[in-house]
């Protein structure tokens, strides 16, 4: 070998050297990058890392703004149900509550496939794995739009046969089939908000969805009042005031997403990865079909409200509405135990998954005591602002919607309960027992509207939904504690 030669073999030795050196560095300062962006990421005011600190803290620090973002929520229900009750009358009111089961077929059914998908999304957040996480938003949103062309198309083609299977009196399908039909053309943007209020609860932000509910909420004041009582556009008016807020509601969850850096996504997330949509579909479907037994024996129950003629029903939609404020609290504190219990499964912390669920639960029952309270002392005031007519007709329907009212409110710790357990569950990853417990629910609920009004009257109607409760809670529970035990084991033969 010549002088020559071996400078060669030398050269390309050093070179090469050099290389590997140039590349570790970079691997390095994009390692250090990487850390300083995280760090920054969680400490943006709005991203939450739930895997440190106190664990009640924490639960209720989140739960608050979604207290609050779902008390503008009802606000869109309760206005339009007050708008159309004193200006259009209780025929119109009656209307309104045959719509309730029908949307939220839609509407459960979007919400458990959303809410599944941020399950995937807060645990790998927790375990700071960036580029899952980026994947699951990105499959997330193909999976919703295909959601959303599906039911658009089921609801505007079933839209009459649900009232008809909620033997809604003839008098007043034209005005339920006005409010499903425009209901129904907003199902894309539904979709849209329940989306990126998902992945922003995944990543611990209740703040924007909160600002993005009060925005709507005031929106659909103002045009319920316009487009009813000044333009007189009737029930229709009421719907596309509520359509036209979702979408203000829909835009500012987006405009906040988007702006997430850690959430920057390329045209690869959007492709549909066959492992991860399998995972995501396992966890959202029984979550969607859960919703949908629930509102299966809410119809039902509907569909014998609905023999008893309209002051009845009216009463009957008065007393649910409130329904919805009395769970303000409780969907809040369950969608902070999802969040909460994701993150900190994916951080592996099973020790502050225990210390969350005990304290939320006694959050829960306090809350509920004071909300039962507060409602039972004005609930007369309250109801009086849905109710116009003859003073008997205001009087009747006023009674039955108390009658209702007070049943719910002397059993809603049972209420607050079954939500912090099924999201929990929900939570660890665990959807099939909390869809069991909807099946349960649905036994309960049928059996007791269909069986009970034969024994103690109109009364039967309102426990049915209590019983239901009762029996969801004693499903899940059990269903908790065998659940944390088998985690507890795969987690330590993991370690091991």
């Amino acid at each position: 070998m010549d002088a020559h030669e071996t400078y060669t073999d030398k050269k390309s030795v050093l070179e090469e050297k050099e290389r590997r050196n140039e590349k570790l560095r970079e691997e390095k300062t994009d390692g250090v990058k990487e850390s300083k962006k995280r760090k920054s990421h969680n400490k943006r005011p709005h991203i939450q890392n739930m895997t440190e600190g106190k664990p009640i803290a924490l639960i209720i620090a989140f739960a608050i703004p979604l207290m609050l973002g779902n008390v503008f929520q009802q606000l869109y229900s309760v206005v339009d149900s007050m708008v159309v009750g004193k200006f259009l009358g209780v025929d119109a009111l009656a209307a309104l509550g045959a719509t309730t089961w029908p949307n939220w077929v839609i509407l459960g059914f979007l919400q458990g496939l959303t809410q599944g998908f941020s399950i995937v999304m807060s645990q790998a957040f927790g375990a700071q794995d960036g580029k899952k996480l980026r994947r699951a938003v990105g499959n997330s949103a193909v999976l919703s739009a295909l959601g959303a062309v599906v039911l658009f198309l089921f609801g505007q083609i079933f839209a009459r046969a649900m009232l008809g299977l909620l033997s809604t009196p003839e008098e007043i399908v034209p005005y339920a089939m006005v409010y499903l039909r425009i209901s129904f053309l907003g199902i894309p943007v539904i979709t849209g908000y329940n989306l990126f209020a998902a992945i922003l609860r995944a990543l611990g932000d209740g703040q924007t969805p909160l600002r993005a509910m009060a925005v709507a909420s005031i929106v659909n004041v103002l045009l319920d009042l316009l487009f009813v009582t000044v333009f007189g556009w009737g029930i229709a008016g009421a719907a596309i005031a509520t359509v036209t807020a979702q979408l203000c509601s829909c835009i500012l969850c987006f405009n906040r997403v988007r702006k997430i850096e850690i959430l920057a996504l390329a045209r690869s997330d959007f492709r549909l990865d066959g492992r991860l949509s399998k995972g995501m579909f396992i966890l959202s479907m029984p979550m969607a079909l859960q919703n949908l037994l629930i509102a299966g024996g809410g119809m039902i129950v509907q569909s014998v409200v609905n023999r008893y003629g309209m002051v009845f029903i009216a009463g009957f939609t008065a007393g649910s509405k409130l329904h919805g404020v009395l769970e303000i609290a409780t969907s809040s504190y369950g969608f902070a135990m999802t969040t909460y219990v994701g993150q900190n499964l994916g951080a592996v912390r099973m020790d502050r998954i225990h210390k969350g669920v005990r304290s939320a639960l006694v959050a829960a029952v306090v809350t509920s005591a004071v909300i039962a309270v507060t409602m039972l002392l004005s609930g007369h005031l309250i109801l009086s602002g849905f109710v116009s007519g003859t003073e008997q007709e205001i009087a009747e329907t006023i009674s039955v919607a108390y009658r209702y009212l007070t049943i719910m409110c002397v059993c809603l710790p049972v209420l607050y309960v079954l939500y912090i357990i099924r999201s929990s569950l929900q939570g660890m990853g665990n959807t099939v027992w909390p869809m069991i417990s909807g099946i349960g629910e649905l036994i309960m609920r049928t059996s007791a509207a269909l069986l009970l009004p034969a024994v103690v009257g109109e009364t039967g109607v309102f426990l049915a939904e209590v019983l239901a409760w009762f029996g969801a809670d004693v499903i899940l529970i059990s269903s908790y504690l065998v659940t944390v035990r088998k985690t507890e084991e795969k987690l330590k033969k993991a370690e091991s």
